[in-house]
């Protein structure tokens, strides 16, 4: 008895084991790798390379090894000597050297490193211990606006997205890849290509006379669809979407930020039946409608095409939806409908400009994430309008609306032309028929050639189709446009045509399911 009580007593005298909970949670850190990763940058000539892809001042955790950081990096930069003596140098010049901790710590440093062998590795940890350090607060803030009633959910949710989407990108690095997988990847899609008897390497549109010119559309590439209001761009896409997933069974996904899945279904039975738009609308169909309704619409019916029509998608929101489409439909393109009516929520721009900027970036980086072509549509300015004659009238990529980004960020630029639009009917020079006809204009190809190629377009029925797809003559009895009472032409525009230049709608009264005229 007297031996259990002597050690009980001897238990509590001892210190008590204490969680980690009990002492406070401190922030993810490694201070003592970024001593030692600083003491190696001072004394191995080549080391700042070695971690410079990996390292920002922000990547530490200690005031004064951030500032040391700082100094280090603008040395680098001049291609200047890096060691403890030129780094006093820079920091008295910058002021900081005693918030640094003077020459005697920059000594300290160096002497407390005994190998730059894993300096890399070490790197690395520190990058993580920052990147989880940005995670904490931008928890942190979505915490406390949650607690906040007034703060709208939706923007909330945006702006959590775009942190963490930030967040992701700067803790986002790739290896440099030797070039032998690369070649041999190279020569498996040279083999596949040469296998195909079409000459087509991407995914068809079938649109023959097109698909010539680039080959179908290729992976990882950002397609951009422009033209002025009323030249069929919508109709392009769905009846280039329609090509796809029923002739060739391939799956595709449609984000269709200004129009409902119900009105680019009606379009696509449109298509498919070629039934007139007013007649869908009403109901009112003839016999001779009714059949060729229950006859095409099975075209339809299990055709892997997925439709999103969220209104006002984020760039954010896109990414997330498009993974998961990718992931448990094995979608292999996507079109968006239309670019401009995008945002970038959760972030702050000087300009729409510079939002634009931003979604078009992060277009041509999901393409390539996804390694899958992606298609958007895109307004033209008003320029077109100012120019005379059909060449005149013809888009250039100036044309663009903020077109410096987007020329910037797209493999690809195809415009829609249609001379009849503009009382066009003759080529001057060749003498052709431009009736019913609409010129896609491959502008920038990075890849191919740039060309100029001609589809016939089947206005009453919102569809195009191959140029020897001879057209009834009755598809000509459509005026090009509708006269008004001083003698100009108009025609019916839809939400995309009608953006203000900030982006914003002019007009956010919706006109029906077919009244966007010539759609």
């Amino acid at each position: 008895m007297a031996e259990i009580t002597k050690n009980t007593r001897r238990r509590s005298n001892s210190t008590p084991k204490v969680s980690a909970n009990e002492m406070g949670k401190l922030p993810p850190q490694a201070p003592e790798l970024e001593d030692s990763v600083l003491g190696a940058l001072m004394i191995e000539k080549e080391a700042y390379g070695t971690v410079a892809d990996l390292l920002t001042p922000e990547s530490f955790y200690k005031d004064q090894n951030r500032i040391i950081f700082e100094a280090i990096r603008a040395l680098a930069a001049k291609d200047q000597p890096i060691d403890s003596l030129s780094v006093a140098e820079k920091l008295k010049s910058m002021g900081t050297l005693e918030e640094a901790g003077g020459l005697y710590n920059l000594t300290e440093l160096t002497r407390r490193v005994a190998s730059t062998a894993h300096l890399r590795y070490h790197a690395q940890i520190i990058a993580q211990k920052a990147t989880a350090r940005d995670l904490i607060h931008l928890a942190a803030e979505i915490e406390e606006a949650g607690y906040d009633e007034t703060q709208d959910i939706e923007e909330l949710l945006n702006k959590a997205e775009a942190g963490v989407f930030e967040i992701g990108q700067r803790a986002q690095k790739r290896d440099v890849t030797q070039i032998d997988p690369v070649v041999a990847e190279a020569l498996r899609r040279m083999t596949e290509a040469e296998k195909n008897d079409s000459n087509i390497s991407g995914i068809p549109s079938g649109f023959g006379v097109l698909d010539k010119v680039t080959a179908g559309w290729q992976k990882s590439d950002l397609v951009i669809l422009a033209a002025r209001p009323a030249m069929g761009k919508t109709a392009f896409v769905l009846s280039m979407a329609k090509n796809i997933v029923v002739n060739y069974q391939i799956p595709v996904a449609m984000f269709s930020l200004e129009m409902s899945n119900v009105q680019l279904v009606n379009r696509l039975i449109m298509n498919v039946c070629e039934i007139e738009g007013d007649k869908i609308k009403t109901g009112r169909l003839t016999k001779d409608d009714k059949a060729r309704l229950n006859t095409k619409i099975n075209e339809l019916y299990g055709a892997p095409l997925y439709i999103d029509d969220t209104p006002s998608l984020s760039v954010f929101e896109l990414r997330s939806k498009a993974r998961k489409l990718v992931r448990e439909h094995d979608v292999r393109m996507i079109i968006i409908d239309y670019l401009q009516l995008m945002n970038a929520q959760g972030m702050s721009f000087g300009s729409r400009e510079q939002e634009i900027s931003i979604i078009s970036r992060n277009l041509k980086g999901l393409a390539k994430e996804l390694d899958i072509p992606i298609i958007a549509l895109s307004q033209l300015n008003r320029g077109v309008e100012a120019r005379q004659g059909n060449e005149g009238k013809k888009p250039q990529l100036s044309d663009l609306r903020e077109s410096g980004a987007i020329e910037q960020d797209a493999d690809m630029v195809c415009f829609i032309h249609r001379p009849e639009y503009f009382h066009f009917y003759n080529d001057e020079k060749t003498g052709k028929d431009l009736r019913g006809l609409a010129e896609i204009i491959i502008a920038k190809h990075r890849s191919g050639a740039t060309d100029e190629v001609f589809l016939r377009f089947r206005s009453k029925f919102a569809k195009f189709q191959n140029e020897d797809e001879v057209a009834p003559d009755d598809d000509y009895d459509i005026p090009p446009a509708q006269a008004s009472g001083d003698g100009e032409y108009q025609s019916f525009q839809s939400k995309m045509n009608s953006m203000s230049p900030d982006g914003a709608s002019a007009n956010a009264n919706s006109l029906g399911d077919f009244e966007e005229a010539p759609f």
